[in-house]
């Protein structure tokens, strides 16, 4: 996608849906299925899967509970097919908007996975914007007003299924370019989940610990290695190398100033994936 906006004018609809997990009409849902499934020992299945209640956690961690036999929207999040539902019910809206002109006239094309979509348009993105308000609401989906923006992608960035869109700088050479890296969010998920892997006081053997932790590192190398990621890379190794130091110096009940467990030892003896080596990999593909 970033090819495209580096095209001439690029507008962007940053779109949000508010809660579209939670709210995708069940009724719908299913007429969608039955154009598709003609087995109705699945639609069967599947219907009584979305009635299903959910157990969740406040901020607080209290449990509440969502869905059951009275619910009439929502599918669960975290269920194995949910994405796929929330694919099948989304293209209604992709459907009407390639049969709306909108495309042709504004030179718009619309991008989406799941709950996250944007609209990439050469002019006409407020008419878009309205339009598309105008669908949901006829698909019984709203949009988060306060997250949905258009942004003019040759001077603000955006995000999009966990990328960073738009102008970008070389810290090097200082020249600007549009480009695509991680974003913020990425980069502190991915951090959280290094910190949770060699949180203090575990007690497996570090070989079990190295292998969960490089299964997690090599899943998320192999998503964001897309665009410029070089820079992220090489602060998430940082911070590996850092937490796996403060793991191991602890175990070892070693000083704070000790000298083990160097950067170079880390991602060398121990066996800790090096992310950045990763794009190499990926470059030659």
């Amino acid at each position: 996608m970033h090819r495209e906006l580096a095209r001439g004018k690029t507008e962007v609809l940053d779109a949000d849906l508010s809660k579209y997990f939670d709210t995708i009409p069940h009724a719908e849902l299913m007429q969608c299925l039955a154009r598709r499934i003609a087995d109705g020992a699945v639609l069967s299945l599947i219907k009584r899967w979305l009635k299903v209640p959910v157990e969740q956690r406040d901020e607080k961690g209290r449990p509440r509970y969502s869905g059951g036999k009275g619910s009439k929207q929502g599918t669960p999040q975290g269920g194995v097919i949910s994405p796929l539902l929330a694919n099948i019910y989304i293209n209604r809206l992709l459907k009407v908007f390639a049969a709306s002109g909108l495309g042709r006239k504004h030179a718009a094309r619309i991008i989406s996975y799941a709950d996250d979509f944007v609209v990439v348009s050469r002019k006409g993105a407020a008419e878009v914007l309205t339009q598309v308000k105008r669908w949901l609401e006829g698909l019984k989906l709203t949009l988060n007003d306060t997250k949905t923006r258009i942004v003019d992608a040759k001077a603000e960035n955006f995000r999009f299924l966990g990328y960073e869109l738009g102008p970008m700088m070389n810290q090097r050479t200082q020249r600007r370019y549009l480009g695509v890296q991680p974003s913020k969010q990425a980069k502190e998920k991915i951090r959280e989940k290094v910190s949770k892997a060699l949180r203090r006081g575990r007690t497996e053997r570090w070989e079990v610990i190295r292998d969960e932790l490089n299964g997690i590192l090599r899943g998320w190398a192999n998503y964001f290695a897309y665009g410029s990621p070089y820079a992220t890379f090489r602060l998430v190794d940082i911070h590996v190398a850092q937490r796996v130091r403060n793991l191991l110096r602890r175990r070892h009940k070693l000083p704070r100033a000790t000298s083990r467990f160097s950067y170079p030892e880390v991602h060398g003896r121990l066996g800790v994936i090096e992310v950045r080596r990763l794009l190499s990999t990926h470059a030659g593909t």
